[in-house]
């Protein structure tokens, strides 16, 4: 297996016609959150809506906000939070933006395959 890179689209969620250009992003499964640079999401209007505390991988704690946008990437397309990079972060496209595109991971390809969503059950399972 291999870590891969993928480009990735910011859309304002309330005017669709500001989009960012392409970002080049680590597809990272051990990341929860989407990382875009700040200014990428300044510049397609999306205001940070809170601030989330992260540990990361050296133990360390820190603080960023986040906000909420439309991510899209070739094909597959969905809205999520997206954390707002400052200078010297990764930019990254973390898990929760993989599942909402129904996709996953894959290492070896270095592409998005799409995969079936799950449904819950409408009635109770009788055993």
């Amino acid at each position: 297996m291999s870590a891969f890179r993928l480009n990735v689209s910011a859309i304002n969620p309330k005017r669709e016609d500001m989009k960012s250009p392409p970002v080049d992003c680590l597809v990272d499964t051990g990341s929860e959150l989407s990382w875009l640079p700040r200014e990428v999401l300044e510049g397609i209007g999306v205001m940070p809506r809170k601030a989330r505390s992260f540990r990361m991988a050296d133990g360390k704690l820190l603080s960023r906000q986040v906000g909420y946008v439309i991510l899209n990437c070739g094909d597959f397309e969905t809205s999520d939070e997206v954390v707002y990079a400052e200078p010297g972060d990764m930019k990254l496209l973390g898990v929760r933006t993989l599942e909402g595109f129904g996709a996953m991971a894959d290492p070896i390809a270095h592409r998005l395959v799409a995969v079936s969503t799950l449904a819950a059950s409408a009635a109770p399972l009788i055993v």
